[in-house]
């Protein structure tokens, strides 16, 4: 848009888009893209006169039917008019008793070949074209819809349980003067409720007052976002105080107006009228359904949107329904074959008209008394072959293709390789349609915090006054209060802050004791701190241990011990964190009168409000370089004094803010500039989140597999780049650009723009490499660039975007997935990665700190990151390899099946007659060649997991796509068009001039049928055996139990007892019992079968020989790598040294003042030296070699 073109002006001064520019919220960057198609309304940021309209929403406590006016009715449709308050019982599921059928019919016959099969129903009903009866249709259809609708059903009455639980709640409400239990469903907006601890709250309430002292209420908000950290609400002051009684509470007669329902979950602005005065509401003073109440022991509130209205319900946004390569592909096949049929059915519909004008017409004793002329009777024959060779388009197709994917669902749920014991979660596919999509993954993007990180923070260094600490572990037995689990290196700060001496030393462990948000609980005198962030948590328990103890908070105070005495601090002022002002600011009065503002923010902030006259400015930056360096996080601290009247007249100004209807958060913030400045730095804290572990050795092998691994992050540059070419994240000989400053970058771009279009549409031709010299090259890029860059990230083994907002998340994965039509899979664990999740073709979630956000919008969850080296390369790989074969096979099967007809109509006037008998035809795709082929689509592998991940180039036919495409579908139906030929006119030229054993000749129709059924069967079974790689008992059982099944029946069928009592629908009576006596025909199938069998056999054994693939040489070593890998197994060293390099030996940045110019040249980075010495690096080598000659 207009913005992104000035914002390159802007940026065209300094060296390329400077971090600070960026905005870091999401509404600024929503036109940076094509917009998002996510549908989700964004609140427009209008001028103040244009929202006064958007509070429309009013509600009145206490008074029911002043909802129900006729002002708040709104049209539902034609004159039915419904209250626009929406009641308080929520609906999830789809059907009732009287819908369940008729839509959940309606929504299978959307899919074409369930329609398609319908209209085939039909005109088999039609007794003029009916050349097969109904059944032969009916029965297959009946298996299939049933199967999907009672899949819906279970699906659907779990909804209907869990709506029905919920609704059914109890909750207190205020009905006629005194609180009554009354269901959820029956709650209405307007209603006074009293909620008791951990209760869930049923609608989205303002607390009115709770029993806590300065009506703080807790809640934890597990349900709307995953975490289950502790957060505060508060009412507001006035009400808290006049409304604790039953009786107060009944005449409670305020209005309320506030915004529409919406989705935004942090973000809510209304006011009060009561009592001729306004009050402003904002979002803490909100309890959000779907929270719970904690430590309080009862609250009240007033129900402000209920049921669907709710924001919690307006969330559940639709998820977008996602689809594989190959489910298009399989439905571009599908109207393929659907072509063929109509132009073979035109074609043998022309050839019988000509033949009964030559022929027919003359035959006397094919005369059957309808006068009908020759075209008209083409026209019927069309019709008729429509019916005949239907079975081209296989109906079972997408029944069994859900099967399978079912199965390999739940092999990956089973997967012990991939359940977290300490966490206790198992992986799970939480969708059960994309799962070959796993084996063609050729982009990751990933979050970095979380996802490649534990998100368990521990306070490592810090700097004060320019003396950096953090070299030595320490004993704290000095503490009483000390939590156990922490950890520190040095000395010298412990007895710093013992001796007292230091005054800078106590500021700062006093500065984090006070500026937070942290909630504590006393539990049996243990201290147990809720934290908002696990850095915030980190940082309050580190100044716990050094002596400084946060012990308890009200509305406006802190008490802390300082060593051994304790002291209450009030609070005049908190100026919370946001991804804006990326900082936090407490205004405290000391107890002995004095006022100080302390502040904790990240160092680019901090450093442009310091005070001219600020100490350790440098020795403080280059420590923040060497902590960033080490992919450490880092806060700078900071105070100030301020004289009581300077604090009187900024709070004034404060107070006339908070009142603002509009723009409130503007206003605030202009008037926290005003006293956050000329701040005196103390230091720098610095804290590490550590790698989760196996992530270097998981990133690795994925880009042996040639997958491409990009890492988004809200986090800035110095901690990221470090972390990329981590010992083996990335290989040593990578080259880092950062684009930041890359001259060659702005060349090319000029070029671009000057360029004629004519080339620049040209795509093909490769674009001149971006990179002068070859190798790796990793691309560390920020916010400004994103649209510039993917042709340029795409020749990056990686690339890591540091700062990107949720929004742009989302975009870079789809600027990816439009431009380079890959398939990318995103990584990610909470709920700022649900966009990205959404929008790539498959959203892993990491069921971690950060809550159940992320996996709620994923389609498949595991606890660690390095399980997702498994799901693609073992899971994913073989899943799409069976689902390869399994549809190569299976339009081979119908195709050698139904051409069989085509053949015979040369024979039989083109007049539509069936080549076999009516219940072959039923009962082939359902029983007598349906489970090997299902059982190859759900257990076969080609080899075993071990040496799955041993060889990641195996995965590459996956990316490329190339075990299922056009191609294979051609040479399918060839192959099919080959073995029906042989089926039919071998038995064809054998019954010519035959004569049986007892003089009669078994050159009948019925006996043909019998035998062309017989080898179809033999050949069809043994062809999937051929093609099976991996075999169970299963497999053979099915095999053998297929041909089993078929005799079985077929005796059956053909018994004189059935015939009696259905003498018209079995008419093959005897016949196959005669035919299977003559060892002649068993003679007729063995050559048959012989013939089909042997090109196909020699083919591919010379296949395997001349041009073998990757996986054919592993299967062939199989044994001796299997071997190998026993003898390493012993040799390793304990499972936790692998072969760990130190996470330190990343390189050293040259950085220069702030971040922004990192460096400031295009430099390449020193490369590290090439070591490889240590016995566990020389035992992976060998086999790694192995790996590479392949």
């Amino acid at each position: 848009g207009a913005k992104m073109s000035r914002r390159r002006a802007d940026s065209q001064g300094s060296l390329g888009p400077d971090d600070e520019v960026m905005p870091y919220s999401d509404d600024d960057t929503d036109d940076e893209l094509e917009p998002s198609s996510e549908g989700e309304p964004e609140a427009p940021h209008a001028p103040a006169e244009v929202r006064v309209s958007e509070m429309g929403w009013k509600v009145k406590a206490n008074d029911r039917p002043y909802h129900h006016l006729p002002e708040f009715q709104k049209k539902v449709c034609l004159c039915i008019k419904k209250s626009r308050y929406s009641g308080n019982s929520i609906k999830t599921y789809k059907y009732n008793v009287l819908t369940f059928i008729p839509l959940n019919l309606f929504e299978q016959l959307r899919r074409v070949a369930n329609l398609y099969f319908l209209a085939l129903l039909i005109l088999q009903i039609i007794p003029d074209i009916s050349t097969l009866p109904w059944y032969t249709t009916l029965i297959p259809l009946v298996v299939v819809l049933g199967v999907t609708a009672i899949k819906d059903l279970v699906d659907d009455l779990a909804r209907h349980r869990m709506d029905k639980e919920i609704n059914n709640r109890k909750c207190e409400v205020l009905l006629d003067g005194r609180f009554q239990e009354s269901k959820w469903r029956d709650i209405e907006v307007g209603d006074v409720v009293r909620l008791k601890k951990n209760d869930f709250i049923p609608a989205d309430i303002l607390l009115l007052s709770s029993s806590n002292p300065n009506s703080l209420c807790y809640v934890e908000t597990a349900e709307l976002d995953g975490e289950t950290n502790l957060k505060f609400k508060m009412g507001l002051r006035v009400t808290d105080e006049r409304l604790q009684e039953e009786r107060q509470l009944a005449e409670f007669d305020a209005l309320i107006e506030c915004e529409e329902p919406n989705n935004r979950l942090d973000k809510f602005t209304g006011m009060m009228q009561w009592q001729s005065e306004r009050y402003p509401l904002e979002l803490d003073n909100m309890l959000l359904r779907g929270c719970k109440i904690r430590n309080t022991e009862e609250c009240h509130g007033l129900v402000v949107f209920a049921g669907a209205d709710t924001k919690i319900m307006r969330n559940g946004g639709k998820t977008r329904f996602k689809r594989t390569k190959i489910d298009e592909l399989m439905n571009y096949m599908v109207y393929t074959i659907f072509v063929l049929l109509i132009l073979v059915s035109a074609g043998l519909a022309i050839g019988h008209t000509f033949w009964y004008e030559e022929i027919g017409s003359n035959a006397w004793y094919l005369f059957d008394g309808k006068g009908q002329n020759a075209s008209y009777r083409g026209f019927l024959s069309f019709w008729g072959y429509i019916i005949v060779l239907n079975t081209m388009v296989p109906i079972s197709l997408y029944v069994s293709v859900e099967v399978i994917r079912l199965g390999q669902s739940k092999f990956i749920n089973w997967d012990l390789q991939m359940y977290f014991a300490e966490k206790d979660t198992p992986a799970k596919a939480r969708t059960t349609t994309l799962n070959e999509q796993l084996g063609q993954i050729e982009y990751i993007f990933s979050d970095k915090t979380g996802t490649l990180t534990q998100n368990v923070m521990q306070f490592k260094k810090c700097t004060i006054a320019g003396r950096t600490y953090g070299i030595d572990p320490v004993d704290w037995s000095w503490n009483q209060l000390a939590d156990k689990r922490f950890e520190f290196m040095d000395h010298s700060l412990v007895a710093c802050i013992r001796s007292r001496k230091d005054k800078d030393v106590t500021e700062f462990f006093k500065l984090l004791s006070l500026c937070h948000t942290v909630m504590v609980e006393h539990n049996d005198g243990d201290l147990v701190y809720q934290a908002a962030s696990p850095d915030e948590g980190a940082l309050v328990t580190a100044a716990r241990n050094f002596g400084f103890v946060f012990l308890s908070r009200t509305q406006d105070t802190i008490t802390i011990r300082e060593m051994d005495q304790e002291m209450t601090y009030e609070m005049l002022a908190l100026l919370d964190f946001n991804s804006d002002r990326k900082r936090m600011t407490i205004i405290l009065k000391f107890p002995d009168g004095r006022i100080r503002l302390y502040c904790k923010g990240a160092d680019t902030v901090i450093y442009e409000r310091l005070a001219p006259n600020s100490r350790h400015k440098e020795t403080t930056q280059t420590a923040l370089d060497i902590f960033a360096n080490a992919t450490l996080r880092t806060l700078c601290l900071c105070y100030k004094d301020i004289s009581a009247d300077e604090y009187e007249a900024w709070s004034r100004k404060h107070k006339d803010a908070q009142l603002a209807m509009y723009d409130r958060d503007i206003a605030l913030d202009r008037v926290y500039e005003e006293i956050e400045c000329n701040l005196l730095l103390i230091g720098a804290t610095a804290i590490e989140d550590k790698l989760q572990d196996g992530v270097p050795e998981t990133i690795a092998t994925l880009a042996k597999a040639d997958i491409k691994i990009w890492v988004l992050t809200g986090d800035k540059k110095g901690t990221v780049s470090p972390f990329s070419p981590t010992g083996k994240c990335l290989s040593s000989e990578i080259v880092c650009y950062f684009h930041v400053s890359s001259e060659n970058l702005r060349i090319r771009q000029a070029n671009r723009r000057n360029e004629l279009p004519t080339t620049r549409r040209g795509k093909k031709k490769p674009a001149e490499p971006f990179f002068p010299q070859p190798g790796k090259n990793a691309l560390i890029i920020t916010g400004g660039w994103l649209i510039d860059f993917v042709d340029m990230a795409c020749e990056c083994e990686a690339v890591i975007c540091c700062r990107v907002t949720p929004k742009q998340k989302a975009n870079v994965v789809s600027l990816v997935k439009k431009y380079k039509k890959a398939v990318t899979l995103s990584i990610g664990d909470g709920a700022n990665d649900v966009n990205m999740i959404k929008t790539a073709d498959i959203g892993v979630g990491i069921s971690g700190q950060e809550g159940m956000q992320a996996v709620m919008s994923s389609d498949y969850a595991f606890a660690q990151f390095r399980y997702l080296e498994r799901l693609l390369l073992v899971h994913g790989r073989w899943s799409y390899i069976r689902m390869c074969k399994f549809l190569r096979f299976f339009f081979f099967k119908n195709f050698a099946f139904t051409l069989v007809h085509f053949w015979y109509s040369f024979f039989s006037g083109y007049s539509s007659q069936v080549a076999y008998e009516d219940w072959f035809i039923t009962l082939y795709n359902l029983c007598y060649s349906s489970l090997p082929v299902l059982l190859v689509g759900l257990l076969d592998q080609d080899v075993n997991d071990k040496l799955s991940l041993k060889f990641p180039k195996l995965y590459l036919p996956g990316q490329q796509g190339t075990l299922f495409n056009y191609r294979n579908f051609f040479i399918s139906l060839f192959h099919g068009i080959f073995v029906s030929l042989i089926i039919f006119f071998i038995p064809y030229g054998a019954f010519l001039q035959t004569m049986g054993q007892d003089g009669e000749a078994p050159s009948d129709y019925q006996s043909f049928a019998v035998v062309t059924a017989s080898s179809l069967v033999f050949i069809v079974n043994l062809q999937i055996s051929l093609d099976t790689s991996y075999w169970t008992f299963v497999n053979c059982f099915a095999v053998l139990g297929s041909i089993a099944i078929y005799f079985g029946i077929m005796f059956d069928i053909h018994s004189a007892g059935i015939h009696v009592l259905f003498p018209s629908a079995f008419t093959f009576t005897g016949a196959a019992s005669n035919a299977l006596r003559q060892p002649y025909l068993w003679l007729t199938i063995i050559l048959t079968v012989g013939i089909s069998l042997l090109p196909v056999i020699c083919i591919q054994f010379l296949h395997k020989t001349i041009w073998p693939s990757v996986g054919d040489k592993v299967q062939r070593n199989r044994k001796k790598y299997e071997m190998e890998m026993q003898e390493e197994e012993k040799k390793k060293p304990p499972a936790f040294q692998r072969g760990r390099r130190s996470r330190r030996s990343a390189y050293a940045f040259s950085h220069s003042r702030g971040y922004a110019d990192l460096i400031s040249s295009g430099q390449s980075i020193r490369r590290r030296p090439p070591t490889r010495g240590g016995p566990q690096d020389s035992i992976r080598e060998v086999p790694q070699r192995e790996a590479e000659n392949i």
